[in-house]
This record gives C-alpha cells, structure tokens and sequence, in this order.
C-alpha cells in the first residue's frame, strides 16, 4: 500500500527548489565558486534530511505493515527494497 509522505517532506522539497534556482543564478551571474559550492552542500545536507524522513515515513508504514500482517513474502519484499536501497550507497 503507498502512503503519502509527510506535508514536511513537501515542504522541504520545494524549499530545495528554491535554492537550486538560486544557485542557478549564482552560476549565470559568475558569484564566486566558494558561495556556490557552499550553497551547494547546503542543498545536499537538505536533500539528506528529505531522503531520512521519506525512509522513516517509509519503516513506518510499509515495514511496519509487512510485519503486523505477517506475510512472509511481503517482509522478504521490503527487506529485499531496503538493502537493495543501501547497496546503491556503496557505488
């Protein structure tokens, strides 16, 4: 079953719109590498925060649902998506 993601995960994505826009136009209007770069870490500490609350958003139902049911195939699929998911950050 999908759920929808907290309002704060919203919330936080379209400020991170907002600050790729600005460092868009950083670049464009050549600021200073180190601004930009700075601006740049902030976005993916911000991005971070936004992929921590979606996995917690995500043990909290999906997993959590998987288990309280109790079907086996269900548990192996969302543990499977889960290291699947952090394998990737090993790359």
């Amino acid at each position: 079953m999908q759920h929808a993601p907290p309002k704060s995960v919203v919330t936080r994505l379209k400020r991170i719109e907002g600050q790729v826009r600005g460092v868009s136009g950083m670049v464009e209007d050549g600021r200073y590498c180190i601004d930009i770069l700075t601006q740049v870490q902030a976005i993916k500490a911000a991005l971070g925060k936004v992929e921590d609350e979606l996995l917690k958003n995500h043990a909290a139902h999906c997993v959590e649902e998987a288990i309280r049911e109790g079907d086996a195939e269900s548990q192996r699929q969302k543990f499977s998506e889960l290291v699947d998911l952090f394998g990737r950050y090993r790359s």
